[in-house]
């Protein structure tokens, strides 16, 4: 360990790294600020070296268009903790060269990662598709729900950690960024402001001891906290709806029914190869449980017949526009066929 760490060479001179074969980028998630980075980097790097962007959610050939090398230019979204995460989504741009492609396969393959290519969407394939499950998981606090419920049913069901217990982990100010720059780009994308009451007081998670729980000093325990039930509690009164009991399959069922939909979406787009390549990013980095398959398998292992029809009867339910079934899962549902094979 002491040899490989005497590797690494710390530096803030962004000239140390022009003769690089590769560099990663891992700045603050704004185009604007990673856009002038790339600028930087086109200037300095040696022609052939690999450009990365560590993006979880912003257009790469945005970030491209900033070089004069958008062919040597891929995503590289590192998992967090990166050290310890197995997934890799490489991020295919536009212009990416094959070769370029191939050899961050390569490297990822090098890094002991599972590396999984994607197609430039917002959010890829992994954050995507959290984000229908998130949108969910949100609703069912409006209508009902409390945090540790909807955390302890999908813990129960196989998932590592519940979504607020995560979010409270990763930050929840990082939550709000990315919906502040949804409200202007997909106003047809429908959030509970929820979220956003809980942002507006400081409540970013385990950073300020305070978020969807609460944290005693020096711990990472999650604590129900009475705080969060008022803001609940006072945005249900605000938004006109009255709390009804909600199962813990309700729970699971939309939750991973939202998962399989918009992985559909993303097969059908070809973001994603296969359904097994979906798969794959759930149970390597969102701690999908593996005897469950992943969330495409689960559908199939469910029948997409079933599936269909919950995701119709959830229609007729609270914000139910905001369930259409994909396409694709719907032909393959009516003539009994599967997401893998």
């Amino acid at each position: 360990m002491d040899k490989r760490m005497g590797l690494i060479r710390p530096s803030s001179n962004l000239g140390d790294v022009a003769n690089a074969d590769i560099v990663i980028e891992a700045v603050f998630e704004r185009m604007d600020v990673k856009q002038d980075l790339f600028r930087k980097l086109d200037a300095i790097v040696k022609q052939g070296a690999i450009l990365a962007t560590n993006t979880s959610t912003l257009d790469v050939d945005q970030i491209a268009a900033a070089t004069g090398r958008a062919t040597d230019v891929v995503g590289t979204h590192f998992f967090s903790p990166a050290n310890v995460m197995r997934l890799l989504e490489v991020v295919r741009g536009k212009r990416t060269a094959k070769d370029v492609l191939a050899t961050t396969m390569r490297l990822g393959k090098r890094l002991k990662k599972v590396a999984v290519v994607s197609g430039v969407c917002d959010g890829f394939i992994g954050n995507r598709m959290l984000e229908k499950y998130t949108q969910q998981a949100y609703f069912l606090l409006d209508e009902g729900a409390s945090p540790e419920q909807v955390d302890g049913a999908l813990q129960r069901w196989g998932m590592a950690m519940g979504p607020f217990t995560m979010y409270d982990m990763a930050g929840n100010d990082i939550g709000w960024e990315i919906r502040k720059r949804r409200y202007q780009e997909r106003p047809d994308f429908v959030y509970s402001r929820l979220p956003d009451r809980v942002c507006e007081l400081g409540r970013f998670g385990q950073k300020t001891g305070k978020g969807f729980y609460k944290y005693e000093p020096g711990s990472r325990k999650p604590l129900p906290d009475p705080e969060v039930q008022d803001i609940i509690e006072k945005y249900r009164s605000e938004i006109g709806v009255k709390p009804r009991p909600i199962s813990d399959e309700e729970i699971v069922e939309r939750c991973m029914y939202a998962l399989a939909n918009e992985g559909a979406r993303i097969l059908e787009e070809g973001i994603a190869l296969r359904a097994s390549d979906i798969d794959m990013v759930y149970l390597t980095g969102y701690g999908f449980p593996p005897y469950r398959g992943g969330p495409m398998f689960y559908a199939d292992s469910v029948g997409l017949q079933k599936v269909l029809e919950a995701i119709r009867k959830f229609q007729n339910g609270y914000q139910g526009a905001q369930w259409q079934p994909a396409p694709l899962l719907a032909r393959l549902a009516n003539a009994g066929k599967r997401f893998n094979g």
